[in-house]
């Protein structure tokens, strides 16, 4: 292989190099911060279930309203 070949095959490798162990000591850190503040930190606690969305009351005034916009859109 010709010289620049051989450069452009070493950069590569050094560079390939460099980026695996960079993300190899990252994920290392990343390990141990988690375990660390695992350790410390105290497990939430859950929170309290609802009873879902509260029943909404029936305004007859509302109803009535809605009523008399449907009979008149469908009046005409």
């Amino acid at each position: 292989m010709s010289e620049l070949m051989l450069g452009g095959l070493n950069l590569m490798l050094l560079g390939m190099g460099t980026v695996f162990v960079f993300l190899t000591i990252l994920v290392i850190g990343t390990t141990i911060m988690s375990r660390l503040i695992m350790r410390w930190h105290d497990a939430p606690e859950p929170e309290p279930k609802r009873g879902g969305r509260p029943k909404p009351k029936d305004d007859l005034s509302e109803v009535a309203a809605v009523a008399a916009a449907v009979k008149a859109v469908h009046g005409h």
